[in-house]
């Protein structure tokens, strides 16, 4: 008879309990994903909050490890550790929607309750204390959940040396190893599966494997642990929230995401790079409805007023060019760009985006319930990817465009539509590097657009992104700005790689070539004016390279003085 006690032999407990070391692992950075992506989603700073909510775990994780000490009957403790993750982790993702939603929600209570005027909405105090509340509760959720994660490891080389009954060489060496392929495992099941699922079901589905393998090991550790019918009744009482929120956790979790937005959200999905929400408004039954597209929270467009952006993105540079007829667009997933590209009857255009998920939501009909969701937006970008010149590439655009360099391509026109820089992954699409190569697939005589955040509230963003196109080697930089309700002042930088630049060219035409419904000429060079002192402080603005991140931290900390956030430095 062996220490263990049991009918398994010592081998196959270690097959056994890797195995439940390894699965958990893969659990428990799903989980870690989970509220990585869906706090950023909710709260909006997608770089800030991952990184942060990621930092939190890990060091509750290692806070948990030091405090599974406490425990005298390890077998009992895990089996009540398994069944609380599985609690706290399906219900996660709820629990943040419902404060986040509520936190939203209040101003509207408070106006209904002591019936305010509609242009009086409460703010500060008890408001701005919901808001904190609401950014700081799942931060402590990820630390409760890091926390008891981080117990597993130590309880289970307890356990093993349990039932070895003596000290094991190199155990927590082994207990790590199935941790770390457990985790790698996790993490290619986040990213090939469960990061284009809605998170309610993939919170269940990880919570339902914690339930699951704490059962397991009760079934087989029974008689070490105590108080086993409590454990068995709180398995199945959790397996019943869990089925609960099942059925009905992405419903709950759509309806308060809806709460979210002023508009009502009439479709929204997850792709593998981003959460897309598309909502409308009525504001005159007469007249059509206003559809606005939101990715991970941030805005992208309002069709009341996208023509303004886009007709500031695509006519300036297209009438600089000398021709129109090879267009390359980096970006503008949802074709309102290329709509306007194709007004010029081009030969050909080539169209790159990261996510295809999106290009296929603009491209073709999506139906449900007998009704095309999507209509509105194929009116709105006229089925421009329908069109048989049009040429579409996915993949990062850091990459691809090496393969048009290889290819020998080159561009009359080029038009970067891209995010701002607010990741550092987005922060080398705007770096020098990036532009040199783009002035490589730039015909001679051709210009190049590239959007560049608003000169109001990122100037530092707006102006490192200028003198770093500048610095890759273009000879005629210039930036321009306009406002576009929905985003407020916004700005683009334009230039063009020989001869005058794109302000002289466009100044130098009789009319505008192509109407697109909103630009004339005199609206376009009335953008590249500033105020007197807009450029005072250039030469003190860094260019950004991919190396010292300046356009992301720039856009950064711009977008925190707009949020009353200061970091004085000493």
């Amino acid at each position: 008879m062996t220490p263990a006690s049991s009918k398994l032999s010592l081998r196959q407990h270690d097959f056994l309990l890797f195995a439940v070391m390894g699965i958990l692992a893969g659990c428990g950075l799903i989980y870690e994903y989970l509220l990585s992506h869906y706090t950023a989603r909710i709260l909006g700073a997608v770089e800030q909050v991952i990184f942060a909510m990621i930092g939190v775990m890990i060091v509750s994780m290692g806070l948990g490890a030091f405090a599974a000490r406490v425990f005298k009957s390890y077998f009992t403790a895990f089996a009540w550790l398994e069944v609380s993750i599985a609690l706290i982790g399906a219900s996660s993702v709820l629990f943040l929607a419902a404060t986040t939603a509520l936190a939203n929600l209040l101003p509207q209570i408070l106006m209904d309750t002591f019936s305010l005027p509609p242009d009086l909405i409460p703010r500060g105090g008890m408001i701005t204390w919901a808001h904190r509340i609401a950014t700081t509760v799942p931060y402590v959720t990820g630390f409760i959940l890091g926390f008891l994660i981080g117990m597993e490891i130590p309880l289970i080389a307890s356990i093993r040396e349990t039932l070895y009954g003596e000290h094991i060489k190199h155990n927590t060496g082994s207990v790590y190893g199935a941790d770390y392929i457990g985790a790698g495992i996790g993490a290619a099941l986040w990213v090939l599966f469960m990061l284009s699922i809605p998170p309610t079901t993939a919170a269940v589905i990880t919570a339902s494997v914690n339930l699951l393998v704490g059962l397991l090991f009760y079934s087989i550790y029974r008689k070490r642990i105590h108080f086993g019918i409590w454990v068995v009744s709180a398995h199945l009482l959790v397996g019943g929230v869990i089925a609960i929120i099942a059925l009905n956790g992405t419903d709950w979790d759509n309806h308060m995401e809806d709460l979210l937005y002023k508009d009502k959200v009439i479709f929204s999905y997850n792709t593998q790079y981003q959460h897309v929400t598309i909502t409308e408004r009525i504001m005159d039954p007469a007249r059509e409805k206003i559809i606005s597209m939101f990715i991970n929270g941030r805005s992208q467009f309002a069709s009341n007023d996208e023509i303004i952006y886009h007709s500031m993105l695509v006519a300036p540079v297209m009438h600089a060019a000398a021709r129109q007829d090879n267009v390359l667009i980096i970006g503008g997933g949802d074709g309102l760009a290329l709509r306007d590209v194709l007004r010029w009857q081009p030969q050909s255009v080539d169209l790159i985006d990261i996510d295809a998920a999106i290009v296929e939501f603009f491209t073709t009909p999506l139906i449900k319930n007998g009704t095309t969701v999507n209509q509105a937006l194929l009116d709105l970008n006229q089925n421009s990817f329908s069109d048989p010149r049009v040429k579409t590439r996915f993949g990062d655009a850091f990459i691809k465009v090496d393969e048009l360099i290889q290819e020998q391509l080159l561009y009359d026109v080029i038009i970067v539509d891209l995010p701002d820089p607010s990741h550092p992954d987005l922060n080398k699409l705007y770096s020098a590097r990036f532009y040199a190569k783009l002035m490589t697939l730039l015909k001679g005589d051709g210009a190049i657009v590239v959007q560049s955040t608003s000169p109001y509230h990122a100037k530092n963003t707006f102006l490192s992104i200028g003198k770093t196109v500048q610095y890759a080697g273009f000879k005629n930089v210039e930036q321009y700005h306009h406002n576009v309700p929905s985003f407020g002042e916004w700005g683009w930088t334009i230039a063009t790689k020989n001869g005058v630049s794109a302000r002289s060219r466009i100044s130098q035409i009789d009319s505008l070539k192509v109407d697109d419904g909103w630009s004339t000429k005199g609206v376009i060079l009335a953008a590249f004016e500033f105020n007197k002192h807009f450029f005072d402080r250039l030469d003190k603005i860094k260019v950004n390279r991919i190396n010292n991140q300046a356009a992301y931290k720039y856009h950064k900390d711009d977008w925190e003085k707009q949020q009353g956030i200061f970091i004085i430095e000493k």
